[in-house]
């Protein structure tokens, strides 16, 4: 069983930034490959980035790529999502998701835990 709690959201201004962080229980963490997700309102949830549990795996949706960043400390239990140069469109609640295994890819089913999400809110 894996516990995931994201922080780091909030309101920011077009161009801006977030990180936001994702905190796991658990001693293995770095068997794990980690994703996030987003879910804006009226809209189905949607890929953003994926990271596996090797060095160099990750996978970003078109609509981010270039803009954010998706790491991890596997010292720390914790995944990151670096946001920059922030739009509107971005704003939505933005879920961290596990799967147990060394790669899971864009697909939602394919993640095992889910955490509650933190709000993203980006003003033009």
């Amino acid at each position: 069983q894996v516990q995931l709690v994201e922080s780091g959201g909030g309101l920011v201004q077009a161009g801006g930034s977030l990180r936001l962080s994702c905190a796991a229980s658990g001693r293995t963490f770095s068997s794990y490959s980690m994703g996030w997700f987003r879910q804006a309102p009226e809209k189905e949830r949607e890929f953003v980035a994926t990271i596996g549990t090797m060095v160099g795996s990750t996978a970003y949706a078109d609509s981010v790529k270039g803009r954010f960043a998706i790491s991890r400390d596997n010292a720390k239990n914790t995944v990151y999502l670096q946001m920059n140069s922030l739009k509107p469109e971005d704003t939505a609640v933005y879920y961290c998701a596990a799967h147990q295994g060394y790669y899971a890819g864009h697909r939602s089913y394919d993640y095992d835990y889910w955490g509650q999400g933190t709000q993203v809110t980006v003003s033009s």
